[in-house]
């Protein structure tokens, strides 16, 4: 065999690995950019732009996620998940500053049951990233609430919105059974679910 032969053989088995890493990296990219939403792009800002640590700092999380023991709660876990969460709207309209409080305490609560760590906000959110990423700007916006609330400087129309952004994420958490459905079906008959306080 020449050696033109064997360049050529060479450059384009070089080639080929390339094209493969390639596809590999975008297949890579695409999946995460999936699983993790408007939290990949929110990772990429966090990292200055610089999608490689971004990336491993994304595969760190699944990584990590895979390692807990995340369950689904038993039924009647659920139910009385979902009345104490009913219990919570239901104060809003005499105790809204507690209502808030109460919905907090009972998503990190009901996260621990599930199996998330629960020390730390920064790592929860880190964790819940993984399986809730569609769910995890509430939980931000919440927190961002529920922290002026703990100072006494959020309006009850800030706490309103915190109820709302808490409960997405509860119900995410909680999972879809005969329970949460009825509570649901409960509170939307019954006009609006936080009144004016």
């Amino acid at each position: 065999m020449s050696t033109g032969i064997v360049i050529a053989i060479i450059a384009l088995a070089v080639l080929l690995v390339l094209i493969a890493g390639a596809v590999w990296m975008t297949m890579r990219r695409r999946h995460l950019r999936q699983r993790f939403g408007p939290e990949y792009d929110r990772t990429l800002d966090a990292d200055g732009g610089d999608r490689l640590t971004a990336e491993r700092e994304l595969r760190g999380r699944e990584q990590r996620h895979r390692k807990l023991d995340i369950k689904e709660l038993p039924p009647e876990a659920r139910e009385r998940y979902a009345e104490e969460w009913k219990g919570a709207e239901e104060r809003f309209v005499d105790q809204p500053r507690q209502s808030v409080d109460d919905a907090d305490h009972l998503v990190t609560q009901l996260m621990g049951d599930r199996g998330y760590p629960t020390d730390g906000y920064e790592q929860q959110v880190r964790d819940l990233s993984v399986e809730h990423a569609g769910t995890l700007e509430h939980y931000r916006a919440a927190h961002e609430v529920n922290a002026r609330n703990m100072d006494g400087r959020a309006t009850t129309e800030e706490l309103r919105g915190a109820m709302v952004h808490y409960r997405a994420l509860f119900q995410e958490l909680l999972g879809s059974n005969q329970s949460s459905r009825r509570s649901e079906h409960h509170h939307q008959h019954r006009g609006t679910r936080y009144g004016a306080a």
